[in-house]
């Protein structure tokens, strides 16, 4: 079991993949769940959502195509705790959920995240030139408050080139 459920459902737009959960994420099972994390705004002023869902109503994601999962399932205070092999492990965890679900894209919510356990040390923001199974594959900043690259409305700007991305595609409008 792990300690913040997936909200996984075959087909989505996108699925979302964040690090791993923090400390309050785990305690509470609520994905991106401390105060100060921008995932949530970043995710409705980007239109992925008509409002700011509060992270209580994560499952309300499946409503507008959209789900959630973790690359590492051990909750931990810093991301930095986390090690490599639990990244290349992660990226395998995921690569199974996308052929299993065959979301149209699957969104990585970090870019260190996703070099470590995809050994893509190069990457850039952005679409990415292979696929997990049939999905795209997109890599979105981290919403970390200790993300100090990226403010709102620059991360909500990357979140909406993905959703720009989508839009033409069954799901999203």
């Amino acid at each position: 079991m792990t300690a913040v459920p997936d909200i996984i459902a075959p087909g989505l737009s996108v699925l979302f993949c964040g690090i791993n959960p923090g400390l309050l994420s785990a305690e509470l099972k609520q994905h991106f769940a401390r105060p100060g994390n921008r995932f949530w705004p970043a995710l409705h002023l980007s239109g992925f959502t008509p409002r700011q869902l509060k992270p209580s109503e994560q499952f309300t994601l499946l409503d507008y195509g959209l789900g959630i999962t973790n690359m590492v399932a051990r909750p931990t205070a810093r991301a930095d705790e986390l090690s490599s092999r639990e990244f290349v492990q992660g990226a395998e965890i995921l690569t199974a959920l996308a052929v299993e679900y065959a979301p149209q894209t699957v969104a990585v919510v970090g870019i260190g995240a996703y070099r470590v356990g995809f050994g893509r040390p190069k990457a850039t923001i952005g679409p990415q030139d292979e696929r997990l199974g049939p999905a795209r594959l997109w890599v979105l900043p981290n919403p970390s408050g200790l993300n100090a690259h990226y403010q709102l409305p620059a991360l909500a700007a990357e979140f909406g080139k993905l959703r720009q991305s989508l839009e033409g595609r069954s799901g999203i409008s």
